[in-house]
């Protein structure tokens, strides 16, 4: 369920900015099917990343004779982004994407997904608040139907917290508290440790202390990834790696798996797609990890980030071929409908975004790497009710880079994360002037 988090850079604003659609072809005015609908059966394609989504799409396809959906497989990431806007401009655009969230404003962007708020409006409350907004960027259109999500929460190895007599942390002062009583009565082992080489974990870290990284104004950008939230985020992270309290080291590394494997690191703040994580990375672990709300800044508070997670869009293509409807009908169902998402869980294997399917019989059973947490996705249910908006741009490729060079030398030396946090807002901005945006 892990996406990498990662985009193509994006071309020059049409118009007015992407909080209304970038064309008459790509607003809302076309997005009803007023193109013209075609004669007889539909037939739409649908770029998607995810395994066995063709299986979901022929649940469908057996249901609705009239509208037939074909899956083509695709790359994920930038190359998915990149592809798509391509194809786009040479009017030969799938009818509907599987696009990531942060993906989203620059596919509006370059005139790539349609407002479907007409046709899909009122798909609203069956989503988390913060994970809804992510698909409308903040304005009365809506661009995409939530698919999958990824809360952030604690993993922690539940044994080892008992041996050394450590509380499992609901504040990110008891947080630190907690990393520095280990290292005093274990030297060799850690509490976690701040990795560079991933930066939607540092994304989502800062989206539940409330930064909002970019937002737009009329036909103008702000760019405030040195926000407040963000510098205390950053400067919560470098305390602990400067006095050794946690570790420095990048994840998904040999070194990394094996700290994990062999108990020298005894949590991780990862998303709700850590179990199959964890039954590759540390396998002779099963059964000894829990899952815990993550840490607030405020006592009390119940709020987390993402990490992950994706959508499904309709194109202006979509719009132009007189497709919409059909699209949007079939982008709501796959993403709303109880068999649709009985589908996803089962055969895709991800955690769906539709608050029902979170709570109810779909995912009663825990991850078989949990068997000593039976109500695995009860909590994984409640903690994203809590799931903060993020605020994504068009570059956020430019962003993500610039946090992996800037914060990662800045982690192995046990350097000035505030330095690195000034480097990656500046390079982000730079990126937006170079490509002809304005920046407020």
């Amino acid at each position: 369920m892990h996406r990498r988090l990662a985009l193509a850079a994006a071309a020059a604003l049409c118009g007015t900015l992407v909080l209304s659609a970038c064309s008459s072809d790509g607003g809302s005015g076309g997005a009803d099917g007023s193109a013209g609908a075609a004669s007889g059966p539909v037939k739409l394609t649908f770029w998607s990343w995810a395994p066995n989504m063709d299986k979901v799409a022929e649940v469908w396809n057996q249901a609705h004779p009239d509208i037939q959906v074909s899956v083509l497989k695709q790359a994920g990431g930038d190359d998915l982004v990149t592809k798509t806007i391509t194809a786009a401009k040479a009017g030969n655009a799938p009818d509907l994407i599987q696009a990531e969230y942060q993906a989203l404003p620059t596919l509006v962007s370059n005139d790539v997904l349609a407002d479907i708020a007409k046709q899909a409006g009122g798909a609203k409350p069956q989503f988390a608040d913060g994970v809804w907004k992510q698909v409308t960027l903040g304005s009365d259109a809506v661009y995409a139907i939530p698919e999958d999500t990824a809360p952030l929460a604690f993993y922690y190895r539940q044994d080892l917290f008992e041996q050394y007599g450590l509380k499992v942390p609901t504040t990110w002062d008891e947080f630190a508290a907690t990393a520095r009583a280990l290292k005093q009565k274990a030297p060799d082992k850690a509490l976690t440790t701040f990795s560079a080489n991933d930066p939607g974990l540092f994304a989502g870290l800062a989206q539940q202390a409330g930064a909002k990284w970019w937002t737009a104004a009329g036909e103008s950008w702000k760019v405030a990834i040195d926000d407040a939230a963000t510098k205390k985020v950053a400067d919560f992270w470098s305390g602990l790696v400067k006095d050794g309290s946690v570790d420095n080291q990048p994840m998904y590394t040999p070194a990394w798996s094996k700290a994990l494997n062999d108990g020298t690191q005894i949590g991780w703040v990862s998303a709700v797609w850590a179990p199959g994580v964890l039954t590759s990375s540390a396998p002779d672990t099963k059964g000894k990890w829990a899952v815990a709300p993550l840490p607030q800044w405020e006592s009390g508070a119940s709020v987390t980030g993402s990490w992950g997670g994706s959508a499904t869009g309709v194109t202006t293509g979509a719009v132009k071929s007189g497709h919409a409807d059909a699209a949007a009908k079939f982008a709501t169902w796959l993403n709303t409908d109880p068999q649709a998402l009985a589908a996803l869980v089962q055969q895709v294997n991800i955690y769906p975004a539709a608050t029902s399917a979170q709570t109810g019989s779909l995912l009663s059973a825990a991850p078989e790497f949990f068997p000593n947490q039976p109500d695995f996705y009860a909590k994984a249910a409640e903690i994203a009710k809590g799931t903060a908006p993020a605020a994504w741009g068009p570059n956020v490729n430019v962003a993500y880079s610039a946090f992996k060079d800037a914060f990662g030398k800045a982690a192995q030396d046990k350097g000035d994360f505030g330095a690195a946090l000034s480097t990656m807002q500046q390079s982000t901005v730079e990126d937006l002037k170079k490509n002809g945006f304005k920046v407020g």
